[in-house]
């Protein structure tokens, strides 16, 4: 059983983890009855859990070996001085890194090796908003996928994942690579919402945080219950795969299905 649940900032992001823990115990309760969740914030994780430069170390190497190198090669990890190097300075100043695919379940135990001995009991989920894009391989077609969270302990839920995991229309891949081409750069996310039809998040969108609530949920309920995703489209635990989905399951009404709606619905 669930007693505590500790969320980590991704200070990099307009992620606001302060928001979604309050929309937490909205659904879980945190008024010490016997039922309810303890939820509680904490700063990034992988700045409360490494202790002097010899975990710094560790993490930085940990990263590096985790590092996707290709779209279709299962095999992961760089471990160059100058990729560990980089590492740790990304440890350091997080707002420099970018652009990097990380092997989410390898990212994981890095994390839960990480956590203090004392916290890793089963009734305690720490779950990390992550300002990285992790990704996992996929047996059924050999490629790596990236993923907005991997459940697990620590529950990873990546911020720039929520942008880049779920497919977008075609026309906005047509509209990035076209102003790429033309100035260099990606296009604002003004131009893009102009001039592409459909629904979808970009990075810095405004709605983030919101989106975000239904998947941070989504790691304390498997944590809770032991099981995966709602086959429900419009219910706030499925994993879509495009963004049409995304927008449906965590920004529209209602916010669960029927099954749902009796564990988390605040009515």
């Amino acid at each position: 059983m669930v007693e505590r649940v500790t969320l980590y900032r991704a200070p990099t992001t307009v992620a606001d983890a302060g928001a979604i823990a309050d929309w937490l115990r909205e659904r879980l309760g945190d008024d010490a009855s016997d039922d309810d969740i303890e939820i509680a914030v904490r700063d990034r994780l992988l700045d409360e859990h490494r202790d002097g430069e010899s975990d710094a170390e560790a993490l930085a190497q940990a990263f590096a070996e985790a590092r996707v190198l290709s779209p279709h090669e299962r095999e992961t990890g760089n471990a160059m001085l100058g990729i560990v190097r980089y590492e740790q300075r990304a440890l350091d100043r997080p707002e420099r890194q970018g652009g990097v695919l990380y092997d989410g379940v390898a990212v994981q135990r890095a994390l839960n090796a990480a956590l203090p001995e004392r916290e890793r009991d089963l009734d305690h989920l720490h779950v990390a908003l992550l300002d990285r894009a992790i990704g996992t391989w996929g047996d059924h077609d050999g490629r790596w996928h990236k993923r907005v969270n991997v459940l697990g302990q620590p529950a990873l839920v990546s911020v720039p994942g929520l942008y880049e995991a779920p497919a977008k229309p075609e026309q906005y891949y047509r509209e990035k690579q076209k102003h790429a081409m033309l100035s260099g750069d990606p296009p604002p996310r003004e131009v893009l919402e102009t001039e592409v039809e459909g629904e979808f998040l970009v990075e810095g969108d405004p709605r983030t945080t919101e989106a975000l609530k239904g998947y941070v949920l989504q790691a304390v309920h498997c944590w809770r219950t032991g099981e995966g995703f709602c086959d429900d489209a419009g219910c706030r635990l499925s994993n879509p795969h495009r963004h049409p989905g995304v927008i449906e399951a965590q920004l529209r009404d209602p916010e669960f299905c029927e099954d749902h709606v009796e564990l988390y619905g605040t009515d």
